[in-house]
């Protein structure tokens, strides 16, 4: 029964990396030529080396990737991108805001991920050949630098406007 788990969760967040992957290119798209767009590409790079890092641990524990679980992740992604267009049309300060949540949501997933991994791996030796803390670092740097713009988008997003008082 603990294989199907760590099978069933291994591709819980291999389908969460892809949802990630495709917020991350729809950043890309929305706001290319802006820092946004190049920020969105650095972290498309990191998130594309922990994936790399849940499928080599899935080979090595012959964790066949699922493929309901890969259709959900796509067909969630393009739900939320339509949901995005239809709260925000403009590509403003509210749709960075959600796509900031829900990458920040989705990384310390991530990093609940590798901490749990870490803990198993002391009484499961097949596990023990990953470097869980410098994943787990890597997470918490990558959900520093989101919420530095989770919070610049909130502010712009959800701050009432001036009022003139004059």
């Amino acid at each position: 029964m603990a294989e199907h788990h760590l099978a069933t969760y291994l591709n819980d967040h291999l389908a969460g990396s892809a949802l990630a992957l495709e917020l991350l290119e729809h950043l890309e798209r929305t706001y290319a030529g802006t820092a946004l767009a190049r920020f969105a590409v650095e972290l498309r790079v990191e998130i594309v080396a922990d994936r790399r890092e849940l499928e080599g641990l899935m080979a090595r524990l012959q964790v066949a990737q699922s493929r309901p679980r890969k259709a959900a992740a796509w067909f969630s992604e393009k739900f939320a991108e339509l949901k995005l267009r239809l709260d925000d049309p403009s590509a403003g300060a509210l749709r960075q805001l959600e796509i900031f949540d829900a990458l920040s949501l989705g990384i310390e997933g991530k990093r609940l991920l590798w901490r749990s991994l870490a803990t198993a791996a002391e009484v499961s030796p097949v596990l023990a050949q990953t470097d869980y803390d410098r994943l787990v670092g890597r997470a918490e740097d990558q959900r520093r630098t989101v919420e530095l713009l989770r919070l610049e988008a909130a502010r712009a997003a959800l701050a009432p406007p001036p009022t003139d008082d004059n």
